[in-house]
């Protein structure tokens, strides 16, 4: 018995008439198989041109579209499993045995979205059994749902740089090299077919070493944490971390694009982000970009701000960074950090100079003999009704 959908099957997915699918069929806009019948290629094709339909696009805009090879990613798409929605909530909950609620939780924390909740495949309802294995193996349920927060931004993040980068550097230049669309299908078709398999073990094993590096963080982290923390009188609230917070950026930036435009402007961020990256310590790492704005985490405020002094000491190309750094506890949430002290090492930074590092005074109680640092003074900082002391930190001279 073959496993290709009917055209049946298909027109129900896309949720158009079986005599619409077969006109789309007859006029070229979806292929069939080899022997006329569906295949995967044709169930993601179809699914697009509903799409367009929808979006008020007609045939013939579509037809165009698909012959100058524009929705030739499609075919792609039919690559991925297409497993039918056989479980409903109910069903799905009495087989993990997870609450209905819970499972929407679940969900909607990944960003999978409510919708489709009654419409669950095989693979939805065996992840849904992974979950219920984690939470039985003892994870509070609110650092699971966090974990999975975290999961579904990092996947659709890389799902949608694969996305975009495949269709950059491999769909783009075949339509200025005027490939055919049909042709230029099979080609995309065919390299993703060889790529697609790839992907999870590159992700596993970078997860492996991430994982690794991450433990011992924390195992060092832990022991370092209760030797700082002696004689604090108070254990810390659960979720928050005392951490060394960095911003930098690139001093002038706006008016760098204006100067130079976007392309050379974008062009210098990713070099001193790249530069950021090759250099911090082992134990802090970059937790986000904002344009042309890093923040850096690390547990060792001592060990940033010597990479703070030495990155701007060894940085020759302008636009100059500035950075500005506190110590301090945050909260921590899905992979991220927040509170008051990264506010104001935010605000911090935002008052130093081009080439400057600008610190609070718990970094100057932590810092290394090799520094010294001129007080700026008490300066109120945007957001904060208290005065903030500020120092300019350098390598000590001799």
């Amino acid at each position: 018995m073959s496993d290709e959908p009917t055209l049946a099957d298909v027109a129900r997915r896309v949720g158009v008439a079986p005599s619409t699918l077969r006109r789309w069929i007859v006029s070229g806009l979806v292929p069939a198989g080899s022997n006329g019948g569906m295949t995967a290629a044709s169930a993601a094709q179809a699914r697009v041109v509903a799409r367009l339909r929808e979006r008020g696009h007609s045939l013939d805009e579509i037809r165009q579209a698909t012959e100058s090879g524009k929705l030739a990613s499609s075919y792609i798409e039919g690559l991925l499993p297409d497993a039918p929605a056989r479980w409903t909530l109910a069903e799905a909950a009495r087989e993990t045995g997870l609450e209905p609620a819970l499972i929407e939780r679940i969900f909607m924390s990944m960003g999978f979205g409510a919708q489709g909740l009654d419409h669950l495949t095989d693979d939805d309802v065996q992840l849904l059994r992974y979950a219920a294995a984690v939470l039985a193996a003892g994870l509070p349920l609110v650092a699971f749902l966090q974990l999975a927060r975290v999961y579904g931004q990092a996947m659709s993040q890389i799902a949608d740089a694969e996305v975009r980068l495949f269709h950059l550097y491999v769909h783009e230049p075949l339509m200025r090299d005027g490939v055919p669309g049909w042709e230029m299908a099979e080609e995309m078709a065919g390299l993703a077919r060889e790529i697609m398999p790839l992907a999870s073990p590159i992700m596993d094993h970078a997860h492996n070493r991430f994982l690794q590096h991450f433990i011992e963080q924390d195992v060092i982290g832990h022991m370092e944490a209760d030797l700082g923390d002696e004689g604090l009188g108070a254990e810390r609230l659960l979720g928050r971390l005392r951490v060394a917070i960095a911003f930098a950026d690139l001093a002038g930036y706006t008016r760098l694009t204006e100067e130079v435009g976007d392309e050379e402007a974008v062009s210098a961020v990713e070099r001193f982000v790249e530069q950021v990256e090759r250099s911090l310590p082992d134990d802090a790492r970059i937790i986000k970009t904002i344009g042309d704005e890093v923040m850096v985490v690390g547990p060792d405020a001592a060990a940033l701000l010597d990479w703070a002094v030495a990155f701007q000491s060894d940085h020759r190309e302008r636009p100059l960074p500035r950075i500005g750094i506190h110590y301090g506890e945050t909260l921590y949430r899905d992979g991220d950090y927040y509170g008051r002290e990264v506010n104001q090492a935010s605000r911090v930074a935002a008052r130093a100079a081009g080439g400057e590092v600008l610190v609070t005074r718990p970094v100057v109680a932590q810092a290394g003999p090799g520094l010294e640092f001129q007080r700026i003074g008490e300066v109120r900082l945007k957001g904060f009704a208290d005065t903030t002391e500020i120092f300019l930190a350098r390598p000590r001279e001799g």
